[in-house]
């Protein structure tokens, strides 16, 4: 019998038992209860009956699918975690803890707190990270899907040590350029072209020698190559997300604005929202754009590090890449491969700056200046 057919048998027996009722003249009262406990009953077990009728499915549907990494059972996961004691962190996503595979290989073990049947942002993620290959991507060991649980697991790519370590500027400036390289593989490298879609420092994880590994590819859209731009519904984290989604038609160049706000963060070490500042200076997009028409740009650069001041000049040419990358119009910003190349000095390449973004600035960038040679030393371990 299926499911229709078992809810036509249930409602019609209910309502043939309050006709009986009503014939045999016995307590309306009483028999309204009853039906109404039956019905409650009824629907306990067939939600019951569904949910595992779905979960059976699903387990086939996850398993039927190509090209997806290892899974890991529930009990695999507790093992791995020593049941979950080691948090790494938690967000509005879920939480992360640290985990050990029977080889000795440290894993980052994401927790995701949605419950529920499987949903496209899960298998988005799963799919799309499984296949990538990249070292600027987080490397997708496995996952688990296991009746409402739902992990995700990375290779441990988290920096452990103290995060309010002061980085100069040539460690920032190679974190830029793995961003930058790790989008124009996503861009322009792939198969089908794929849009992140929620670039911001939380998915941005750094390994021990500060090599950035793009992450999270919950949200992200892959659209073909031959395709200029696609209609989808808002999504992203607030203060990240270019203006051209309020019409949710999109291109790359979203991920292009966003990887500008994460830059301007860079540059000045601190929040792009920042709540303990004073009302006027609390929104570091606001104050860019008021800084750079009145020609103060340096002075939103990190102060409580020397290092950066030290090398103005380099900062202040990244700052224009910066304004480039935040234009209004995204078809004048900067792709991701042309920034790649400018970084690495490979080639001198001309940005298009609309009129509301030129204002005090002029790009008359010296890619020399900016693809200046990282020292080992520098990138050796944490300093």
């Amino acid at each position: 019998m299926n499911k229709n057919a078992r809810c036509y048998f249930v409602m019609s027996t209910l309502f043939t038992l309050l006709i009986i009722a009503v014939v045999v003249n016995i307590d309306l009262l009483f028999w309204i209860v009853l039906c109404a406990f039956l019905l409650v009953v009824a629907i306990f077990f067939f939600r019951r009956f569904k949910n595992g009728f779905q979960l059976v499915e699903e387990d086939n549907y996850l398993d039927n699918m190509l090209k997806m990494p290892t899974r890991f059972s529930y009990k695999d996961l507790k093992n791995i975690t020593k049941n979950f004691s080691n948090k790494l962190g938690e967000g509005g996503f879920g939480s992360v803890c640290q985990g050990t595979l029977p080889t000795g290989s440290e894993v980052a073990v994401k927790h995701l707190f949605y419950v529920g049947p499987i949903n496209k942002s899960f298998i988005s993620e799963v799919q799309t990270i499984g296949n990538l290959n990249h070292f600027n991507l987080v490397s997708l060991v496995g996952f688990c899907a296991e009746k409402f649980n739902r992990f995700i697991l990375y290779n441990q790519w988290i920096f452990k040590t103290n995060q309010q370590l002061a980085l100069g500027w040539q460690v920032r400036k190679k974190i830029i350029l793995d961003i930058a390289k790790g989008l124009a593989y996503l861009h322009e490298d792939c198969n089908q072209k794929i849009i992140h879609l929620d670039i911001k420092p939380q998915n941005i994880l750094l390994d021990v020698n500060f090599n950035a590994k793009i992450s999270d590819f919950g949200l992200s859209k892959l659209i073909e190559r031959d395709q200029s731009q696609v209609i989808t519904r808002m999504r992203g984290t607030p203060g990240y997300m270019a203006p051209e989604w309020l019409s949710s038609v999109i291109t790359e160049k979203v991920d292009v604005y966003s990887f500008g706000i994460v830059v301007l963060e860079i540059l000045c070490g601190r929040q792009n929202i920042d709540e303990s500042q004073l009302d006027e200076n609390r929104h570091l997009l606001e104050l860019f754009r008021r800084y750079q028409e009145e020609g103060k740009l340096l002075d939103l650069v990190d102060e409580c590090n020397g290092d950066m001041h030290s090398n103005a000049t380099e900062v202040m040419e990244m700052m224009k890449v910066v304004a480039s990358c935040l234009q209004t119009e995204h078809a004048n910003r900067p792709s991701m491969s042309s920034l790649v190349k400018l970084f690495e000095g490979s080639v001198d390449v001309v940005i298009n700056m609309d009129e509301d973004s030129q204002n005090e600035l002029t790009l008359e960038v010296e890619v020399e200046s900016l693809a200046s040679t990282v020292a080992d030393s520098v990138l050796s371990g944490p300093r």
